[in-house]
């Protein structure tokens, strides 16, 4: 019996060629998943409103948010989020910078922040505040509360203020990372420290001091 090597040659063609199509349609579609992630789950798109974030951000800036960024942590000191308070009248996003973490103790004195007892030497640009709100008193945290400011101290409605409080982690959407308009990195905006390790490096040393 004769065997028919062209025919098997083509059978092994046809089966390569099978093949490399499966791939291609499991890459295509690999591909628009990951965008569909990406576009939708990952990142979000949003606009600045109002000034309450100048000078790091500014109305009408337009800014990705990462959405994944807390999914294993909460935010650190200094971290600008967006949050989307429940049970709010309002159904906008919040954006502000983390001040105070969870089980510690804000008050605000003299126009500077204190973090348990010990006052808060921030990296950021901020005038001294003129309105201390309830952080008049001291205010402690729970576990899953944070304390936010906006930059622009003296025109920001945040946690000084009874309609939007202590910030808790389920109502926070994200990070925001990259303002889009005029590019740039949010986490580095408004410093007067060269980079954020060097802010972090200086929230280490604050944080062991109030211990």
């Amino acid at each position: 019996m004769r065997y028919d090597f062209d025919k098997d040659a083509k059978r092994q063609k046809r089966r390569k060629l099978i093949f490399k199509i499966l791939i291609w349609v499991v890459e295509v579609f690999a591909a628009i998943f990951l965008a569909y992630f990406i576009a939708n789950v990952a990142l979000e798109k949003a606009t600045v409103l109002g000034n309450s974030m100048s000078t790091a951000l500014e109305a009408d800036d337009k800014i990705l948010i990462n959405k994944m960024a807390y999914l294993r942590s909460g935010p650190d000191r200094y971290d600008v989020i967006v949050f989307k308070q429940t049970g709010k009248e309002h159904s906008y996003y919040n954006i502000k910078r983390v001040i105070g973490l969870p089980g510690e103790t804000v008050e605000i004195k003299d126009g500077y922040v204190y973090i348990n007892g010990k006052i808060l030497d921030e990296p950021m640009l901020v005038e001294p505040i003129h309105i201390a709100g309830l952080a008049e008193e001291p205010i402690v945290l729970d576990e899953d509360e944070y304390f936010v400011l906006g930059d622009n101290r003296n025109n920001s409605e945040d946690s000084r203020f009874a309609n939007i409080g202590n910030v808790v982690k389920s109502d926070i959407i994200g990070k925001a990372w990259i303002r889009t308009n005029e590019f740039g990195f949010i986490s580095k905006l408004n410093m007067s420290y060269d980079s954020k390790e060097d802010a972090e490096t200086m929230t280490e040393d604050q944080t062991e001091e109030s211990k």
